[in-house]
């Protein structure tokens, strides 16, 4: 599994002042690669590079290897679609490979090339980015962002055997409540809501207003909601994995994908549901279910809040409100998203071992489970 590991840069200001002039100069490249890939309509990379590779080492100075990152920054940039002119910001991230980088964690230092040369410049980072920093390998992106240099690298984490697991835990993600898994635990989604409620308020205020410390205002503002959601989603995603790794369960979760096409939402909640980090959340939970063995299974979220898990009647009408779950035919009550967290852990596609009581294998028929 690849990972990426950022650590912060620390140059001094005669490194800071090469890379600054490297990457401006990585960037124009990268502009005078793209109008070129546009004017002869070549987009692939292995056709660019023979087309422009000495002219612009010979334009712009650069090191073999970092022209040829750039090549194929422009090449991935047309991987989209070609129907518009690719350009690039003057300090954009730009990538560097093992032949023009390296990393020593042991020391804190990297090792780069720049417009005056090899800069052995310090870092500092957590014990979890150093941890992974000893698998780093491909490539590295090197940022500028808030007047702070960083390096984004991509690191291997091997994954952990997966564990048995006879059953799932099901989680059910929404607005209100982030995620309510199938034990019944409520992760509230109010802390989340509140933050977006006030900076959204507060960035409208100061839109309005448009005077130089409103601007300098907002750009103090811009990515703190993110970052927040951003921390929040790491925390929970952490919590559920650490729970079905303790109790031996996979993970069942709702697959959301295109709901923001499949649902109709009124005026008034668009804002919320169009904020809604459901993605990253998962994102979260898979790659950390990945690295201690917990499966992770993805269920068709269909009726799931309005099937009842006792005798499995399925109405509109049991869904009484967006909260309450209260079943026509039996009576069964309960709250929603827990019921809905109930059905989607059941719809997991666990599969039973074939195991004797001792743990030896044995025929299907066989299973003391069947």
């Amino acid at each position: 599994m690849k990972l990426t590991a950022q650590i912060k840069l620390n140059p001094s200001p005669e490194q800071a002042d090469a890379l600054r002039r490297t990457l401006e100069a990585a960037n124009a490249a990268c502009d005078a690669i793209s109008r070129t890939a546009w004017a002869t309509q070549t987009f692939r990379q292995f056709a660019l590079h023979k087309l422009v590779y000495y002219d612009i080492r010979d334009a712009f100075g650069l090191a073999a290897q970092l022209t040829v990152r750039c090549i194929a920054k422009v090449a991935d940039a047309y991987k989209l679609d070609t129907d518009t002119l690719r350009t690039f910001a003057p300090l954009g991230a730009v990538a560097y490979d093992s032949r023009i980088l390296a990393i020593y964690p042991a020391s804190s230092t990297i090792s780069m090339w720049t417009l005056d040369g090899l800069q052995v410049i310090p870092f500092v980072c957590g014990e979890r980015q150093r941890a992974l920093l000893a698998s780093q390998k491909g490539e590295s992106d090197v940022v500028y962002r808030d007047g702070s240099w960083y390096l984004s690298a991509t690191c291997e984490a091997k994954e952990a055997a997966p564990q048995v697991a006879t059953e799932a835990l099901g989680i059910d993600l929404g607005v209100t409540h982030i995620a309510v898994d199938s034990d019944g635990d409520i992760h509230s989604g109010k802390a989340i809501k509140n933050v977006r409620y006030r900076h959204r308020r507060l960035r409208t205020k100061l839109q309005r207003k448009g005077t130089l410390g409103s601007r300098r205002r907002l750009r103090k503002l811009a990515g703190q909601e993110r970052r927040f959601a951003t921390w929040v989603n790491h925390n929970l995603s952490k919590q559920i994995v650490t729970k079905a790794e303790r109790t031996k369960r996979a993970i069942a979760l709702e697959d959301l994908t295109h709901i923001r096409t499949r649902i109709r939402a009124r005026r008034p909640q668009r804002v919320t549901l169009h904020s809604w980090a459901f993605l990253q959340l998962r994102a979260c939970i898979v790659y950390k279910a990945a690295l201690v063995g917990v499966a992770v299974h993805l269920v068709d979220p269909r009726n799931t809040s309005r099937t009842c898990p006792t005798c499995g009647h399925c109405v509109k009408e049991n869904r009484k409100t967006q909260a309450s779950f209260v079943c026509t035919s039996c009576g069964f009550a309960g709250l929603a998203d827990a019921i809905a967290a109930v059905n989607i852990g059941r719809r997991a596609p666990v599969n039973v071992p074939y195991c004797s009581e001792t743990g030896s294998p044995v025929a299907p028929e066989q299973s003391p489970r069947l």
